[in-house]
């Protein structure tokens, strides 16, 4: 399979505290991938490396083929967990903005996914409940035509329905060529949209595994073999 990225004894250290440890990980094309670890484990800073928020330590990071920087940013479809929109911007406004910052951006998609949920065009983002805006977040990174997108904690907060319309969203609007990388502390709800999964611990991988081979070989759930590896 046709690697996407390619990750090769990647460290980071802040201070005393060693965040990411020499972690080796190759992320091919077309799965849905699941980076999953508990709290401090090291996955928020993974995700910002990829991403060229923060500059490794030591290692190497590769996405088709190039170090991150600005080949690999137009490239690369981000949702993070925390905002960075403008509270005060018109969710139509958003759209122009992505469109104008993002040459893959497909505004038509994303009208027609914001039309389907009724989310009016002229509120304010401020105006929308956490849900909504959750929503606006996703519609505005999936209505890229990139080659990974990065989803960090994408259902946290937000009701059944919102978490049902998030996941579809997700199956259904990227490319095969493309792969998805979501972390997320609610394996339960995700599980059944995952290809594989990626088990971080204290900054390293400790399981790269299909989703298939824990059912076949443990026996178990994706969140139930989770709880068992890291006993909570």
């Amino acid at each position: 399979m046709e690697a996407l990225a390619e990750i090769r004894g990647l460290t980071k250290v802040y201070g005393n505290t060693l965040a990411v440890n020499n972690l080796n990980l190759v992320i091919p094309r077309g799965r849905i991938i699941g980076l999953l670890g508990p709290n401090g484990s090291g996955k928020t800073t993974l995700i910002k490396m990829i991403n060229g928020l923060l500059t490794p330590t030591a290692g190497q990071i590769l996405i088709n083929g190039f170090a991150p920087g600005p080949e690999t940013k137009a490239r690369i479809a981000y949702l993070p967990e925390r905002t960075y929109l403008q509270s005060g911007m018109k969710v139509s406004d958003l759209v122009d903005f992505f469109r104008d910052f993002y040459a893959d951006f497909n505004r038509d998609k994303a009208f027609t996914m914001l039309s389907a949920l009724n989310i009016p065009f002229t509120a304010q983002l401020k105006t929308l409940s956490k849900g909504t805006k959750e929503k606006v977040q996703l519609i505005l990174v999936m209505s890229r035509d990139a080659d990974l997108f990065i989803l960090d904690e994408p259902i946290a907060g937000v009701d059944p329905a919102a978490r049902d319309y998030i996941l579809k969203t997700i199956i259904t609007n990227y490319n095969e060529n493309a792969s998805i990388l979501l972390s997320t502390h609610l394996i339960s709800d995700i599980e059944n949209i995952l290809d594989e999964v990626i088990f971080i611990r204290e900054g390293q991988v400790l399981t790269h595994m299909p989703v298939d081979q824990i059912r076949e070989q443990y026996g178990q759930s994706v969140d139930a073999y989770f709880r068992g590896v890291f006993a909570c």
